[in-house]
C-alpha cells in the first residue's frame, strides 16, 4: 500500500510539473508584452534591437533572400531595469489615431456579437423546434459552411459587398459576422438537449411558441449563449483579412490590422498597443469564465 501511495504521489506531482511547464509556455508571451511595455525605447533596443536589425537587413526570396536566423543572445526579460509610462501617454494621450483604432475595433466587433448571437437564437429555435427533411438539409448546410475556413468565403463575401454597393463600409464586415454558422450550429446543439417534457409543461400551461422561446429555451441556454459571446468576441477581435481586403480606407481598419503596421523604430509604442489591446479580451475571459465552462459542461436541460 505505502508503495503505491508513493507511485500515485509521484505521478500526481509529475503531471502537475508538465502542466505547469505548459501554463508558463502559454503565458509567457503575455507576460513578456506587458513586461516590454514598461521598458524604455533605450531598454527595449538593447535586449530586442538585434532581432529587429536582422528583419530589416533580411529581404528578397531564394538565395537573395538572407537568414532570419538570429545569431546572437536575445535577452529576454520580466522585469525591466527602470519602469517607465513614456509608451502609454503616447499611446493614451499623444496619439489619438491608437485609441481611433481601438474604438473602430469595438464599433465592429460588438454589433457583431449581439446581432449575430440574436439571428443564432432564432434559427436554432427553429431546427430545434421544427424538424423536416428541408430544414435538416438547410442545417447540414449550416455545417458544411462553418467547417470551411473563412478564407473561402472572403471572395463571394467581397463579390456580394461589391453588388450591394456596401463595399469601404463598415456593412461589408457587419453583414457576414451577422450571418455566421458558427453561433447557429453551436446554440442548435445545444437547444436540441432541452428536456421535451420541459416544452410539453409549458405548452400545458397555455404557453406559446414566443413564450416558450423566451421563458423557457433562452434561460436555459444562458451558458451556452456566454460561451458563444466569448468565443466570437476573442475570434472578430482578433480579424485581420476581412478589414484589409473590404475596406480600403485605412482609417476605418481595426487596431488589429494596424498593429502589424507599427514599424521597428517603435517597439515600445507596439508592446503598450497589444497589452491595451489584450485587456477587454481578458476581462471578458475572466468575468465570463464560468458561464464559459458552464456553457462546455453542459449536459442537459438542467444542470446535474
Amino acid at each position: 500500500m505505502h508503495v503505491k501511495k508513493i507511485k500515485k504521489a509521484a505521478k500526481k506531482t509529475l503531471l502537475t510539473v508538465v502542466a505547469l511547464l505548459f501554463a508558463i509556455s502559454f503565458l509567457l508571451p503575455t507576460i513578456l508584452t506587458l513586461a516590454n511595455s514598461f521598458m524604455s525605447e533605450a531598454e527595449i533596443n538593447t535586449n530586442y534591437g538585434v532581432i529587429f536589425r536582422q528583419y530589416q537587413e533580411s529581404s528578397g526570396w531564394g538565395e537573395d533572400r538572407k537568414t532570419d536566423y538570429v545569431a546572437e543572445t536575445v535577452n529576454l526579460k520580466l522585469i525591466p531595469d527602470m519602469v517607465v509610462f513614456s509608451q502609454y501617454s503616447t499611446v493614451l494621450l499623444k496619439s489619438p489615431e491608437y485609441l481611433l483604432k481601438f474604438w473602430n475595433s469595438v464599433i465592429l466587433v460588438v454589433p457583431i456579437v449581439i446581432f449575430q448571437i440574436l439571428i443564432a437564437l432564432g434559427a436554432a429555435y427553429s431546427f430545434t423546434r421544427f424538424r423536416g427533411r428541408l430544414r435538416e438539409m438547410i442545417f447540414f448546410l449550416y455545417v458544411a459552411l462553418m467547417l470551411m475556413p473563412f478564407q473561402v468565403t472572403l471572395v463571394p463575401n467581397y463579390l456580394v459587398a461589391d453588388w450591394l454597393h456596401i463595399l469601404d463600409t463598415r456593412w461589408s464586415i457587419l453583414l457576414p459576422g451577422f450571418f455566421t454558422p458558427f453561433s447557429v450550429y453551436l446554440l442548435t446543439k445545444f437547444m436540441r438537449r432541452i428536456p421535451n417534457s420541459l416544452i410539453e409543461a409549458a405548452k400545458l400551461d397555455g404557453a406559446n411558441e414566443w413564450q416558450i422561446f423566451t421563458k423557457v429555451c433562452i434561460p436555459l441556454c444562458k451558458g451556452a449563449i456566454a460561451s458563444v459571446a466569448i468565443l466570437v468576441f476573442i475570434d472578430y477581435w482578433n480579424m485581420v483579412e476581412q478589414p484589409i481586403i473590404m475596406l480600403s480606407d485605412a482609417d476605418k481598419h481595426p487596431l488589429s490590422v494596424f498593429l502589424s503596421k507599427i514599424n521597428s523604430g517603435e517597439v515600445g509604442l507596439a508592446f503598450a498597443v497589444a497589452t491595451i489591446y489584450m485587456v477587454p479580451t481578458i476581462l471578458i475571459f475572466l468575468y465570463g469564465e464560468e458561464y464559459l465552462v458552464d456553457g462546455i459542461s453542459y449536459s442537459g436541460g438542467v444542470k446535474g
